[in-house]
């Protein structure tokens, strides 16, 4: 993991950076989205974040009794058993409610989160320790696959670490959307295709708390830091933010999202040019 420029002013500056980086540090992206909301996270505590993935990346290395694991049966095993084992990294449903459980600073610290960000921990020290390990974005559930297409063997970090058999993938899925499982489910997930997720993750948990807009709002900053994001995420910022009673911010931000989609869709552009108007209205 590169080490962060000191000072909270940069963060935003270096998650862009970090994100259009030919080989994106997934472990520093999901950090840096920490500091939106614990002013307490500085440098020293990222950098002390990543020192820890390299410990237990180190300890995972050396798998069982002091075996390297060999097979991605091996390294499922090895990683859950340090993880979910020794360190009692694993997930519960009230984990769900909390914010803490999106944020990865807090997953280290508690040793609790969301499926996906104790995925993120178990792909980052896989990935240390020397594994073929990727993430797999299941529908409502994100676990982790060991080696390649023709051998992967899945686990789930927020079971502890659990290796799935082909009927637990094909329940999960089955549960969370009632459609069975397709092999593209299967695929490996692009780490900026995962830090979206995280972000989305967090912003479903304030959609229905308003008194938590605020992070809402920085969430949805985030998502428009990443690449190519879609026209959507501007429109819904501005309506964030005249909710918020910031009528002069929403209604720029209308104003662009206009300009953005005005060439694809003309009557979009026209109807969020009047939303617009009718913001600085407001103010009057």
């Amino acid at each position: 993991m590169r080490s962060p420029s000191p000072g909270n002013t940069e963060w935003r500056r270096l998650f862009a950076a970090e994100a259009g980086a030919e080989r994106p540090d997934l472990a520093l992206l999901c950090l840096l989205i920490g500091t939106e909301t614990d002013p307490s996270l500085d440098a020293e505590g990222i950098g002390t974040a990543g020192r820890l993935l390299d410990r237990l990346g180190e300890q995972a290395a050396l798998g069982h009794r002091g075996r390297r694991p060999g097979t991605p049966r091996a390294w499922a095993a090895a990683v859950g058993e340090l993880l979910g084992g020794r360190c009692g990294f694993r997930g519960r449903p009230g984990d769900y409610q909390r914010l803490e459980s999106a944020l990865l600073h807090q997953v280290l610290r508690r040793r609790r989160g969301l499926p996906i960000l104790l995925s993120v921990l178990w792909l980052e020290v896989a990935r240390r320790a020397g594994a073929a390990v990727h993430g797999v974005a299941l529908p409502g559930h994100f676990v982790v696959g060991f080696g390649g297409p023709d051998d992967q063997v899945l686990a789930d970090p927020f079971a502890g670490g659990r290796v799935l058999t082909g009927m637990d993938a094909e329940l999960l899925v089955a549960a969370a959307t009632g459609e069975p499982l397709v092999p593209s489910m299967l695929g490996p997930a692009d780490p900026l295709d995962i830090v979206r997720r995280v972000l989305n993750n967090i912003r479903a948990w304030a959609a229905p708390r308003p008194e938590r807009s605020d992070v809402s709002l920085w969430a949805l900053d985030l998502c428009l830091l990443l690449p190519s994001p879609p026209p959507r995420l501007r429109f819904e910022r501005a309506q964030l933010l005249v909710q918020k009673g910031d009528f002069v911010s929403g209604a720029r931000e209308l104003d662009t999202y206009a300009d953005e989609v005005a060439e694809a869709d003309a009557a979009t552009a026209d109807r969020a040019r009047r939303q617009a108007h009718g913001a600085r209205a407001r103010l009057n």
